[in-house]
């Protein structure tokens, strides 16, 4: 497998102060990579630059195409879907209107059946199609926001702390979903989560970040397997 995403040197600011530190990692296309570390890591500015949300310097491409620069909207039609801590759904729009949402870049007749494929993936959606997405447990929420990310039809996906806020079994069958969606459809994911050891299971590699700077890096199951890694670095 080829590298997909690559990010050498990541620097990235707060106004004056500075979060990253000139972070170094690449993906592999297909791949589904864990970013772990304390509060206030970085992690989520990292997904932030990536996206272009937060101002940046040093290099992030993605298939060799240049991101840092380009604006958050011309980013995600290179293909990157971010799903932010929070979920940020549109509460007083319908399920049905956000998967619609998720969808507005591309305009073509696959839409229809781009629905029916996440109502499949996630069936309690279906459910509530028409139902408002605030009146939606958390659990529901948070399977809407993966939903509408991937209405994207994204090459990247970036899931910040998918499983906050949620019950255990929720958590389970979002991750096995996710597992599913990277093995049958090879959608790339970077995923940020505090639920270290959960991460781990999932992906197939891992970094660890501290104080915005890459401290540990190697696949899931040997970063699984360090117990001073988790120990100084993941809490478990």
């Amino acid at each position: 497998m080829s590298e997909f995403l690559n990010i050498e040197n990541l620097r990235s600011y707060y106004g004056q102060v500075q979060a990253l530190h000139g972070i170094d990692f690449s993906l592999r296309k297909g791949s589904l990579t864990a970013l772990l570390g304390a509060n206030g890591a970085g992690k989520t500015t990292t997904l932030r630059a990536i996206c272009g949300m937060v101002r940046s310097t040093g290099t992030i491409e993605l298939d060799g195409r240049a991101l840092i620069g380009l604006s958050t909207e011309t980013i995600a039609r290179q293909g990157i879907a971010h799903v932010p801590q929070g979920r940020g759904t549109f509460t007083r729009m319908s399920v049905e209107e956000n998967l619609q949402l998720g969808a507005i870049s591309r305009n073509d007749r696959t839409i229809p059946s781009d629905i029916e494929r996440m109502f499949a993936l996630f069936p309690v959606l279906k459910e509530r199609r028409l139902q408002q997405a605030g009146l939606l447990s958390g659990g529901e929420q948070q399977m809407l926001a993966v939903a509408r990310a991937l209405m994207l039809r994204p090459r990247l996906l970036l899931l910040d702390e998918p499983s906050f806020g949620l019950a255990p079994l929720v958590v389970r069958d979002l991750f096995k979903t996710l597992g599913q969606i990277n093995r049958e459809e090879r959608t790339t994911m970077l995923i940020v989560e505090q639920n270290a050891q959960l991460a781990l299971e999932l992906a197939d590699r891992a970094y660890v970040i501290e104080t915005g700077e890459i401290v540990k890096a190697g696949p899931a199951a040997e970063i699984a397997d360090n117990e001073n890694i988790r120990k100084s670095y993941l809490g478990y």
